[in-house]
């Protein structure tokens, strides 16, 4: 029986010392010392023997168990000193430099935008992205069935419900919730079913509002140009052209001075020396009286601009698309 016994020891004493993972320590530990585990069983078969037999087989089984526990802490230790140093931080090696992210130019771009007009007094407010027609047209003085609602190409997820074709929807949904003087900006995303070199899908508005007393077109020419000079330099001029747009009567495009050329002409302005960035005009009446403002008390402007136009502009940039592709090459020269 002695020799039953020393045989078990030897074999796990084998086993343990070329066990390299603590998995096969913690398995060997229960197949030799577990519940089950021989050298346990072998203590149960004590009763069988002879009585003479007994002490010295006792003696041996309890020998056997203490090697084999002592074995198990070393090879424990052994592998867990092998790991410490396999993690452990070489301090001779070269430091390894860490890539710091920045900000995307559109991001960016939105954050000089709200600066600006925040020193001119304007709160940026938010509005959601998905949209109720109403809001979005009709608060608008776009009404069903109305032609200008072809302009929007619109994503159209029930016949009330559309993802936001601009940010003026903000615009009526704060004024029915204050009264003048406001003044706010409304930065964020819109939708709309066009993609090619200077559209895409997805893409990001910045929309501003004055309400007040005798608030004049002078006062919007005067904030644009503000805003212009600041965004690019002193020197590039604007001028204002008719247009349409619902919501504002009477409206204008707002063109600059080509940044690129400044105005002798080249492939970015197709040569005319102008660049388009904006759309602007007065608050139609129609629109107060959507959210009960006295048309014959307050008069006021709204303007709209895309973010992505004038990050082009801003940093000589060709093509749209390239904001979306999200390439380190190109993000990571901003």
């Amino acid at each position: 029986m002695a020799k039953s016994i020393d045989e078990i020891r030897d074999r796990a004493l084998r086993e343990i010392e070329s066990a390299s993972d603590e998995e096969t320590i913690h398995a060997l530990s229960v197949k030799y010392l577990g519940r089950k585990g021989q050298v346990t069983l072998f203590l149960r078969t004590l009763a069988e023997l002879p009585a003479e037999e007994r002490p010295a087989a006792g003696k041996a089984a309890n020998q056997a168990k203490h090697l084999i526990r002592e074995a198990l802490d070393r090879a424990a230790e052994r592998i867990a000193a092998s790991r410490e140093k396999d993690d452990a931080i070489d301090v001779s090696l070269p430091g390894r430099p860490v890539r710091r992210g920045t900000l995307h130019p559109v991001t960016r771009i939105t954050g000089i935008i709200c600066e600006i007009f925040g020193r001119m007094g304007f709160e940026v407010v938010e509005g959601p992205e998905i949209e109720t027609d109403y809001y979005n047209f009709e608060a608008l003085n776009i009404p069903r069935e109305h032609p200008a609602r072809d302009m929007q190409d619109t994503f159209y997820i029930s016949d009330n419900v559309v993802l936001r074709t601009h940010t003026s929807p903000t615009q009526p949904r704060v004024m029915e919730q204050r009264t003048p003087p406001l003044r706010i900006i409304a930065p964020g995303k819109v939708y709309r079913c066009d993609s090619d070199v200077t559209h895409t899908p997805m893409f990001h508005q910045v929309e501003g509002l004055m309400v007040d007393r005798k608030v004049s077109f002078g006062d919007l020419k005067g904030v644009l140009t503000a805003f212009v000079h600041r965004m690019f330099d002193d020197q590039t001029s604007l001028r204002f052209r008719p247009s349409y747009f619902p919501f504002t009567e009477p409206s204008a495009e707002v063109d600059i001075r080509c940044v690129a050329c400044r105005g002798r002409g080249c492939r970015i302005c197709s040569n005319t020396g102008w660049l388009e960035i904006l759309g602007a005009g007065m608050v139609h009446p129609a629109v107060f009286e959507k959210v009960g403002y006295d048309t014959a008390k307050y008069t006021g402007f709204a303007f709209g601009m895309g973010v992505e136009r004038i990050a082009m502009l801003k940093y000589n940039i060709d093509d749209t698309r390239k904001f979306f592709e999200n390439d380190i090459r190109f993000l990571g020269q901003f």
